[in-house]
């Protein structure tokens, strides 16, 4: 467990102005393995935390060992970074390691007088983290993306799939796509994945002509494109995979007869530079949360921490700034207002505005982006903020 603390003002300063600021980039990927946090100022060792009568006490709740240390320790970081960058002086941010038992990990959280959770990072330790907060009336924000973990007192804040399909097959219907072939993978996204589609196409129009399953591996996905070729009848297909995959079935799939075909992508297509590197991938959608500030927070953090960030780390960040808005209105010692989390204006954040729907599952502004010779583009930008 670690505990640090920051002394400063308020967080609407030129620090946040300053990380906020920025412009459209093409995403830098994660590293093999970011430093160690800073760790700006020390707190006791002492199983209890010190009394705090001006600070909310938040926990996070990463891996900080075992093969998903790295990703952890990134979101750490950012949480740092966060503090640092708006000065503030009314949390106090606590780490426990999820590795060596999610569920110890959450009771200690709880035992310790924290008020709010940040974390999980993985779906499958979200019930174990709920079983100890919901009884201390403590509510959770994790880091998953698995839609299925939102109960009541967890909320879901990651990059959604169903969302970037959604948005993608908006576009797409919009620019006269009217029947939709789908390649999915085997298991639980690819199972997600579907279901979005046949929701998007119920909502915007649209016809479901053929789809295909697959286990993942290049063989696999060329062989289930050429399954899918022969079928014919459609104009796009929606690929689930991520962009080396996607390559693989866009060659099968684009023969001499097929160069007007549509791909769409998911957010995995995110973050990759060499999408535009293979021809069959030209005029490919797909749609994802704004790069614009991305690039800015990824320079100060890797000035700060030797390393570059993973793209999930702003999660934290963003985390962070949530509480912080919160944190106005929320009295020190007392329960997590959990119902402003559902403000239907939302929260502003690195990747752009963001707010949860009364079922706990982030809605996030996507913008969508076309792969071209020349690189990856945006075609239709992300929503300034929600209209309703």
């Amino acid at each position: 467990m670690k505990r640090f603390l920051f002394n400063s003002r308020s967080w609407i300063v030129a620090g946040l102005a300053v990380v906020l600021a920025g412009c459209q980039v093409v995403p830098k990927t994660g590293p093999e393995a970011p430093a160690p946090v800073e760790e700006p100022t020390a707190e006791p060792t002492a199983d209890a935390l010190p009394t705090d009568e001006t600070r909310h006490r938040i926990a996070l709740l990463v891996p900080l060992s075992g093969s998903n240390a790295d990703v952890g320790q990134s979101i750490a970081n950012a949480t740092t970074m966060a503090l640092l960058d708006t000065s503030a002086d009314n949390l106090r941010i606590t780490t426990y390691d999820t590795s060596r038992g999610a569920r110890d990990a959450a009771r200690k959280a709880v035992a310790d007088g924290n008020k709010l959770i940040l974390g999980p990072l993985l779906a499958e330790n979200v019930a174990a983290v709920l079983a100890e907060a919901r009884a201390a009336d403590v509510p959770l924000i994790s880091f998953s993306n698995d839609t299925s973990v939102a109960a009541a007192g967890a909320f879901v804040m990651g990059h959604v799939p169903e969302q970037s399909i959604e948005r993608s097959i908006a576009y797409a219907r919009g620019k006269g796509a009217t029947r939709f072939a789908a390649l999915l993978p085997n298991g639980n996204y690819g199972d997600r994945a579907g279901s979005a589609l046949d929701n998007a196409l119920r909502d915007y129009g649209g016809s479901l002509v053929a789809t295909q399953r697959y286990d993942r591996g290049n063989t696999a996905i060329g062989s289930a494109a050429k399954r899918l070729s022969e079928t014919g009848g459609f104009d796009t297909v929606l690929i689930a995979d991520g962009s080396r995959l996607a390559v693989q079935a866009a060659l099968a799939l684009k023969g001499d007869n097929a160069q007007d075909l549509r791909l769409v992508g998911t957010e995995l297509w995110s973050g990759v530079n060499a999408l535009n590197l293979s021809e069959s991938m030209n005029g490919a959608l797909f749609s994802a949360v704004s790069d614009a500030r991305y690039k800015r927070f990824a320079d100060s953090y890797e000035s700060r921490f030797g390393s570059a960030p993973y793209r999930i780390s702003t999660l934290g960040y963003d985390a962070v700034l949530l509480t912080l808005r919160i944190a106005r209105d929320w009295r020190v010692g007392r329960n997590f207002p959990t119902e402003q989390l559902r403000d239907p204006g939302g929260f502003l954040g690195l990747d752009g505005p963001f707010r949860f729907r009364r079922n706990g599952v982030v809605d996030r502004a996507m913008e969508v982006r076309q792969v071209q010779n020349n690189g990856v583009v945006v075609v239709d930008a992300a929503p300034t903020r929600f209209g309703d």
